[in-house]
């Protein structure tokens, strides 16, 4: 089509989020790295591909199979349906999902309050779409904060107020001033949407003491929490893990998300979410949330593909249900690369003040502060002329303010990759230093 041809819409026409930076960072950043395949990148937050075994998602399948015949008690034929046919809203493996939050994170939870989902981005979307009742009610989130809970809210029409971060993962102070200025501008603030494990993309965690604070705060001030754990397994410090949100949660406080993209297998799209909170119906009947968030999933995605559950089913199983287990290998490999590239930054930035980077105690993501604006023209020209790809930190931020801070993934790649990308990476820095000064 040329320019001149006629069209029947403009996006105008259309909803306005369609228009939003929010939408169009993913597409944006896949589009830099379809365009620059040779580039190095330290963009991307995908799994490590070298545990990728298709044999076993075979055998995965085999082993659900026969957990609904031999532990269910089902017939071949009943079998057969309930993985090729169209199936239950809430799931088939809400019980395998309750079995292993209760052996990874001492979790309990009824499996009727768990609803799988299409990845945790549908989870997200179903949370928000039933918690926006009206005009007046604004979501509170950590910042930075992932684009893709920005993006979905904004497609609710869904407000997104940001509370301050900083190094403790979560500034409570800035939290109860969030939550009072919006009630006072006669809004309603349904929930904070926090990631605390090695959040994407500042990598930060929240501690223990603050995250029994956190409920305290939600609870004085009548506030949902939306705890967001794709990357908690993957800590690389040793002794426990600090509980999350969730095992601490004694008032339905927390809506939980989770995903096996990145402790299963990506191309699944398989996640979930905990929704336990109590809703009274019109007709006085009391059902937990996921109820009604399996409504609004019936109308989206109808269900989740029975297959793609069956194959994480089946890790699971294999697994007696515990992803810790499950995933020895991916942890190792990502506190490998975390180091080496930690380690990497220290070597090539000495003493340079200027250039300064944040030290995550696990996950996939390190932060990088730069003494320039960092945007998608800088990633498109280090990209093209540079060869090493990142994530603009600006993406994670609610306004137009430069950026200074670019965002490494440490997760889809090796320690040979880390060293080419850091090195062309450091050019890139030094030169653009350089040409700011001159």
């Amino acid at each position: 089509m040329t320019a001149t041809e006629p069209v029947d819409l403009t996006v105008a026409d259309l909803h306005p989020a369609l228009g939003d930076p929010a939408l169009t960072s993913m597409n944006f950043l896949n589009e830099v790295s379809e365009r620059y395949p040779a580039a190095v990148s330290l963009a991307a937050g995908r799994p490590y591909e070298e545990f990728f075994d298709l044999a076993a998602v075979h055998r995965h399948l085999d082993t659900f199979h026969k957990h609904l015949t031999d532990d269910l008690g089902h017939s071949s034929e009943q079998a057969r349906r309930l993985l090729l046919q169209y199936g239950r809203t809430k799931g088939i493996v809400h019980h395998l999902i309750a079995r292993n939050l209760a052996v990874d994170e001492q979790i309990t939870v009824d499996p009727e309050a768990v609803v799988v989902t299409v990845g945790c981005q549908e989870a997200m979307f179903l949370v928000l779409r039933a918690l926006r009742a009206g005009p007046e009610d604004v979501l509170l989130a950590v910042a930075p904060t992932y684009v893709g809970l920005t993006g979905a809210a904004r497609l609710v029409d869904l407000p997104v107020w940001p509370v301050a971060g900083g190094p403790s993962g979560v500034d409570l102070a800035d939290l109860s001033v969030q939550v009072r200025r919006a009630r006072a501008a006669g809004l309603r603030p349904r929930a904070c949407y926090v990631m605390p494990d090695f959040a994407n993309p500042s990598g930060v965690s929240i501690s223990a003491e603050d995250r029994r604070r956190l409920l305290t705060l939600a609870a004085e001030e009548d506030l949902l929490l939306l705890e967001d754990n794709p990357y908690g397994l993957f800590h690389s410090a040793d002794g426990p893990r600090p509980p999350t949100l969730k095992a601490l949660d004694t008032g339905r406080r927390v809506v939980y998300l989770g995903s096996f993209a990145k402790t299963v297998l990506p191309g699944a799209r398989v996640g979930y979410v905990v929704a336990d909170q109590r809703v009274a119906g019109p007709d006085g009947r009391v059902g937990p949330l996921a109820d009604q968030l399996a409504m609004i999933k019936s109308m989206v995605t109808v269900n989740t593909s029975p297959i793609a559950q069956a194959v994480i089913g089946g890790r699971l199983l294999e697994n007696g249900c515990s992803l810790v287990a499950a995933n020895t290998r991916e942890r190792s490999a990502y506190t490998r690369n975390l180091r080496h590239l930690v380690t990497g930054l220290r070597r090539r930035f000495p003493g340079r003040a200027a250039v300064r980077w944040t030290v995550p105690a696990g996950g996939f993501f390190v932060v990088v502060t730069v003494p320039f604006p960092v945007d998608d023209a800088l990633l498109d020209r280090s990209a093209r002329d540079y060869g090493v790809l990142w994530t603009p930190m600006a993406h994670f931020y609610d306004d137009t303010a430069p950026v200074c801070a670019l965002r490494l993934s440490v997760s889809a790649v090796t320690p040979q990759q880390i060293d080419v990308g850091l090195d062309r990476l450091t050019a890139l820095i030094t030169d653009e230093v350089a040409r700011r000064a001159g």
